[in-house]
C-alpha cells in the first residue's frame, strides 16, 4: 500500500537513519521496539524518525511477497520490446496499454538494442503463450517481441544495503 508522501529532494540522512532503512529492508514487519534496540534508540524518537522517513517519500511503501509456485504461478519471463516508432507519444500509449496486462510485474525503459524490458508471470506455457500472442502482439506500437524463460530465480526482492561513502 503506498504511503502519503510529500517530495523532499534533499534528504539528509545520517547513520541512524541508514540503520533503520537497511532493516526494514531486511524485516519490514520489525516492530518499533526491536527496531529501536536495533539502532540503539528509545522507541518514541525511532519511531519519529521512520515516520520522517515515510513523509519524505523516501519509503515508499511496505509489501508481502508471494509464494509464486504456491499461487499456481508457474512461468517467469523477461519480454524485451522494441517500438516501432521510438517517440514519446508512442512510448506513452504503449505503457499506457501494458498498464492493464496483470501479467506484467515490471516494466523498465532501455537504451539500446531494445526499447523495453517487461517482467512477465503467467501460470504456465499456455497462458504465456496466449498473453504474447492475443494481448502483447495486440499492442499497435509494439514492433518486436524477444522472451527468455526463466528458469529458476537464485535471488529475489534483494535491496542493495545502504552503507555511507
Amino acid at each position: 500500500m503506498p504511503l502519503n508522501h510529500q517530495n523532499t529532494d534533499n534528504i539528509n540522512l545520517d547513520n541512524t537513519d541508514i540503520k533503520i532503512l537497511n532493516a526494514l529492508q531486511a524485516n519490514a514487519r520489525i516492530s518499533n521496539a526491536e527496531l529501536s534496540a536495533l539502532v540503539n534508540l528509545s522507541q518514541t524518537p525511532c519511531l519519529r524518525r521512520l515516520r520522517k522517513l515515510e513523509q519524505s517519500g523516501l519509503i515508499e511503501q511496505y509489501t508481502a511477497r508471494l509464494n509464486h509456485s504456491m499461487l499456481g504461478i508457474g512461468v517467469s519471463a523477461f519480454v524485451f520490446i522494441k517500438l516501432n516508432k521510438n517517440t514519446s507519444s508512442n512510448a506513452a500509449s504503449f505503457e499506457a496499454a501494458i498498464s492493464e496486462f496483470s501479467e506484467v510485474l515490471e516494466c523498465c525503459v532501455l537504451a539500446g538494442v531494445h526499447d523495453y524490458a517487461l517482467r512477465i508471470m503467467t501460470n504456465n506455457l499456455q497462458t504465456f503463450e496466449s498473453f504474447l500472442k492475443d494481448k502483447l502482439a495486440t499492442v499497435e506500437q509494439v514492433e518486436d517481441i524477444e522472451s527468455t524463460i526463466i528458469l529458476n530465480q537464485t535471488i529475489a526482492h534483494r535491496s542493495p544495503k545502504l552503507i555511507r561513502p
